[in-house]
């Protein structure tokens, strides 16, 4: 005779009702509350900056949020515009330069300059896919973001002994900001389904959120299909 489940008492619904009640409203709470300050940080930084006839504010009783922050967009939208063309790029040239002959200030923005490009610039150098890598020895596996076929002289070096490299990165748990930049065999290198955003959860969860599994597994040779050009297929 099967025994009887046993009932929650009303503590535990209470505590379960909670609970999900937490994992929804918490996400969007602190998502809203990021997002107001990210908002009331701009027009702090550009609200005085402007004439007080040309804000809002000046004509209606009540501020007026994300009036700055819309300025902002406007003229840094103005600003790549008018660096289209080639007086824009002599000027912008000119300023680089300057800011070249600088000891301290120029190892700062050229180190700003490029992460901007790396993290903004839709190109080969943006993460590609998500792969799996034997990490840190053998039998361990490790999630890695695919970045490009690696270049330069660690490219030559690691392509001395017959094997085309990829440069990787392993991000660390929670933060999937840090981590570490592997040169790795295409080979070696499993492909998986998941996207980039769904393995950047995976990593801050510390593998709490799994991303649905895609249908086929990954396969080793499709790491070349990412740079064609690059591996000549």
């Amino acid at each position: 005779m099967k025994e009887k489940p046993k009932r929650m008492s009303a503590t535990m619904r209470l505590r379960n009702y909670f609970l999900t009640g937490l994992v929804i409203c918490a996400p969007l709470v602190i998502t809203l509350y990021l997002t107001w300050s990210f908002v009331v940080w701009v027009d702090g930084w550009v609200k005085p900056y402007l004439p007080k006839a040309y804000t809002p504010d000046y004509y209606l009783p009540y501020p007026v949020p994300g009036f700055g922050l819309l300025i902002a967009l406007i003229v840094i939208t103005l600003i790549g515009f008018l660096t289209a063309n080639l007086i824009g790029r002599t000027v912008v040239g000119f300023g680089e330069s300057i800011l070249d002959r600088m000891p301290f200030i120029r190892v700062i923005y050229k180190g700003l300059k490029q992460l901007f490009q790396t993290i903004l610039a839709e190109s080969e150098s943006s993460f590609q896919k998500v792969g799996l890598i034997e990490y840190p020895r053998k039998g361990l596996w490790s999630l890695v973001f695919i970045a490009t076929q690696t270049h330069g002289e660690v490219g030559k070096h690691v392509a001395r002994s017959g094997r085309d490299p990829v440069s990787v990165f392993l991000p660390t748990t929670p933060n999937p900001t840090s981590g570490y930049l592997l040169f790795v065999p295409s080979e070696e290198i499993t492909i998986l389904d998941m996207s980039v955003e769904d393995a950047a959860k995976m990593i801050i969860s510390a593998s709490l959120v799994y991303p649905e599994h895609g249908d086929e597994p990954g396969s080793e040779s499709d790491v070349t299909k990412l740079f064609p050009t690059q591996f000549g297929t």
